[in-house]
């Protein structure tokens, strides 16, 4: 695979969801895996406890492995670091912690918490659509995140459903941190312009005039909320050309014909998260957060007396 072919790939990251297979090796680093729990295109993840809390210790923890053909690849070893430097300095509830790393010697990894629920992906994949309230829930913690990471000089770079993990209880984690890009960075020298899921990038992105910032990745949020809304994405196409066509020059269909049931202030906060030019978009994270919360609120009203 070349690298830019592992670039656009939507499943160059980690395909979750368990999976049947061979045992896994009993120990690596400083931890027992416990059982496979998911596959991606380049690493693994177990469901794993540290070594030496016994047989019935708790397996509280998820840890990340590169597969042995990817590992001395440069490109993916520095995916990896890259995670475990953002995941490792900054911290907020709803964006997954990195709580160990392995990565001078073989296999490099990651070690997580272990989450308990399923991607918002997976659980589109399985027919579930949220209702209104559950949406907006889903993007306002989805933005909380955005925000911490803007804070720290980051952007995401992957906001997608299955880099959305949602618990029983509706809290969201944000994962997947190997695409994410410090503010001032220079993807076009740094060969990582093409990072991402196409489905979900903001127009920006595929032309990097101006470059991504903080409102690509609200770009981003918003496709997925449209998805959530209106049962679809905002743009589809076969081939990468046409979909980059769509996200930089056609306006997606009007949500409120998907959705008639919306508020006039959803559909409108929608379509400009969608919009063209970064500047007709909410300017940071902080905003979408503070635009969200009355509308959850209003909407939580409207289901409890109905």
């Amino acid at each position: 695979m070349t690298q830019t072919e592992l670039q656009v790939r939507s499943g160059a990251g980690i395909a979750r969801g368990m999976t049947a297979g061979a045992a896994p090796p009993r120990r690596v680093g400083r931890w027992e895996l416990v059982a496979l729990a998911a596959e991606g295109s380049w690493a693994q993840v177990y469901r794993a406890r540290p070594i030496g809390s016994g047989p019935d210790g708790p397996a509280a923890h998820a840890v990340k492995v590169l597969r042995p053909e990817w590992q001395g690849d440069a490109v993916v070893e520095a995916l990896l670091g890259r995670e475990a430097l953002v995941g490792r300095s900054v911290s907020h509830p709803h964006l997954v912690a990195i709580l160990d790393a392995q990565l001078r010697q073989a296999p490099p990894l990651l070690v997580m918490p272990w989450l308990e629920g399923a991607t918002v992906e997976s659980r589109l994949a399985a027919g579930w659509l949220p209702d209104l309230p559950e949406a907006l829930g889903i993007a306002r913690q989805a933005a909380e995140a955005l925000e911490a990471l803007d804070a720290a000089g980051w952007t995401h770079g992957d906001v997608k459903p299955s880099n959305l993990f949602l618990s029983s209880g509706g809290h969201v984690t944000l994962l997947d941190l190997a695409f994410a890009r410090h503010r001032g960075e220079d993807t076009r020298q740094s060969g990582r312009s093409l990072m991402g899921t196409p489905c979900y990038l903001a127009p920006e992105c595929f032309s990097h005039a101006p470059p991504p910032d903080i409102r690509s990745d609200l770009y981003s949020l918003g496709a997925v909320l449209y998805q959530l809304l209106g049962g679809r994405l905002p743009f589809q196409a076969e081939e990468l050309g046409q979909l980059a066509i769509q996200h930089k020059q056609q306006v997606p269909p009007n949500l409120r014909r998907l959705a008639p049931f919306l508020l006039a202030e959803v559909v409108r906060l929608v379509h400009e998260m969608l919009a063209k030019d970064p500047l007709r978009r909410p300017q940071t994270a902080g905003e979408l957060v503070r635009r969200l919360v009355p509308l959850e609120i209003a909407t939580f009203a409207e289901r409890a007396v109905a």
